[in-house]
């Protein structure tokens, strides 16, 4: 596996259950993702989680196992993966260097 530092916003939705809400499937799997060692920021629309490639896909794969065993018979993930050589830079970092540069903005009205 690759050794390099990852950030992966992911989606998992479960296919094919009785109900439109997936907000039972989706404490299930963000209870498991809170469990790891990985550090992770839920969302409106999925969950972020970061750390070494090999750790954050582990994971990933883990999720999609312990939701078929809860049940589960079908899952669709979707996943944005950004990786970066020049720094090191969390998810957080991300947010806060957006935050200074809208103040920025602001600043210049």
């Amino acid at each position: 596996m690759p050794n390099i530092y990852v950030l992966v916003d992911l989606c998992m939705v479960p296919l094919g259950t009785a109900t439109p809400s997936v907000s039972d499937f989706v404490a299930i799997v963000e209870d498991k993702i809170r469990h790891s060692p990985l550090k992770s920021t839920l969302h409106s629309a999925g969950t972020t989680i970061e750390g070494p490639w090999d750790e954050v896909m582990t994971l990933i794969g883990e999720l999609h196992e312990y939701a078929h065993e809860q049940g589960y018979a079908r899952i669709h993930t979707d996943m944005r993966v950004g990786t970066r050589t020049d720094k090191h830079q969390t998810a957080a970092d991300k947010v806060k260097t957006l935050e200074s540069k809208i103040v920025k903005l602001n600043e210049t009205k």
